[in-house]
């Protein structure tokens, strides 16, 4: 299966001077610069030479951090206000979806994306929904700047997004069909692995014997799961669902990333100790069903504590993806360290799903996807006031209009 290749589009050139730099995966700068070229960063620091050519952007002493990173929405797979026209989030029909792609589905011209540009948010990846033991592919895009989505594309060789506990044993006993327990959705997933082995063990013969050998797509994006190529996104609420999450990626060996945990902090030791990263949230939820019977956004701030690697995500469109900067904030205030907080915005993330050579810090060779906020983003006060995705600014604030420009269509290609 050909994976696409990786694209910078819209590239341009900005410095942005005179600012509180925050890179993340470093110490704040003082009266700092960020210097990006053709669209990639070369230049971070107190004292960078700018070219004479390029674009000048004075800060006035503002905040400037790296464009924050949302690890598990479904932004243009589940657009808001559509109905059913606009659900393309899960496709429950067959409880293997692991041929399938969230690409396939995604519609850029959906409002969340010029809200994710409002809050900040330049990167998203993408994930089928929780109705399938196994859901589907996901994709690492851009929140700007292509004609189609595939010129935002950061990587599609991402991870598999899979699901434990009650969405599918909903959605499948509702059909009187397997899986209709959670013995049965491990059943579904342990299944595939297996025969995900052997049909690899059969394709390796078959290249051997130079004989011919009929492909199959949920098969092989197993395989690749199996191979470390890509991480398997386990969708999982409920303490003893995280247990079976780990158990399972410890029998096929595989790159497992928990998505949710929110009864997490029950078993934050095991998993530090497995160094088992994860993806939190949403926070602002009410506790709408079981699984979500010990929501608490202190949670997030325990794992932490216990040495979790973790990220947040809103789970757009449950809560607004615009909205997962205010999360970090209210988690600061439940106990989570504030550094933690800037962290599981951008460089986690990033580091979780592979996408770290391109996003989540402020760093020469990185994308120039940089935002200045009129203040400490974590203060609720704070907004951001330019957005630039590799080096184009693509969102503003006018203070005097008291609205948010994002660029038109047009104009990112003239």
């Amino acid at each position: 299966m050909t994976s696409l290749q990786p694209i910078r589009t819209a590239r341009a050139s900005v410095a942005i001077v005179n600012a509180y730099v925050v890179p993340v995966a470093g110490a704040p700068i003082e009266r700092g610069t960020v210097l990006v070229e053709d669209g990639v960063i070369t230049a971070v620091g107190p004292d960078v030479v700018v070219p004479g050519e390029v674009r000048i952007l004075d800060a006035g002493g503002r905040w400037v951090l790296p464009g924050f990173v949302e690890a598990h929405g479904h932004l243009g797979v589940h657009e808001e206000g559509e109905g059913w026209a606009g659900d393309d989030v899960n496709e429950m029909t067959d409880p293997n979806g692991a041929g399938l792609r969230a690409i396939d589905g995604v519609n850029i011209d959906e409002e969340g994306f010029r809200d994710a540009l409002a809050g900040g948010v330049t990167s998203v990846v993408v994930k089928p929904g929780s109705g399938n033991p196994i859901g589907g592919q996901t994709v690492a895009i851009k929140t700007w700047g292509g004609r189609t989505v595939d010129e935002q594309v950061i990587s599609d060789a991402v991870s598999v997004k899979s699901a434990l506990g009650e969405n599918p044993k909903r959605v499948y006993g509702d059909k009187k069909a397997l899986p209709s327990t959670r013995l049965g959705v491990a059943h579904v997933i342990r299944k595939a692995f297996v025969d995900a082995q052997n049909y690899v063990a059969r394709r390796a013969a078959a290249e051997a014997k130079g004989e011919p050998f009929d492909r199959d797509l949920a098969k092989e994006t197993l395989a690749r799961v199996l191979a470390g190529e890509l991480v398997w996104d386990q969708h999982t609420h409920r303490a003893d669902d995280i247990a079976t999450a780990i158990r399972l990626s410890e029998e096929f060996g595989y790159r497992l990333v928990v998505n949710h945990g929110t009864e997490g902090a029950l078993i934050a030791d095991v998993l530090a100790e497995k160094d088992v990263p994860v993806i939190f949230g949403p926070l602002f939820t009410s506790r709408s069903k079981v699984e979500l019977r010990h929501r608490a956004i202190a949670n997030l701030g325990r794992l932490a504590a216990a040495g979790v690697r973790v990220a947040i995500t809103t789970d757009h469109p449950v809560v607004p993806i615009n909205f997962l900067v205010h999360q970090a904030s209210f988690a600061v205030k439940e106990g989570l360290d504030r550094e933690v907080a800037l962290q599981a915005l951008t460089v986690n993330p990033a580091a979780f799903l592979g996408l770290g050579s391109r996003i989540g810090a402020l760093a020469p060779g990185l994308d120039g996807d940089v935002v200045v906020w009129s203040g400490d983003p974590l203060d609720v006060t704070s907004r951001a006031e330019h957005v630039f995705v590799t080096g184009t600014e693509v969102y503003t604030w006018d203070a005097a209009a008291r609205t948010g420009r994002v660029a038109e269509r047009a104009e990112r290609f003239a």
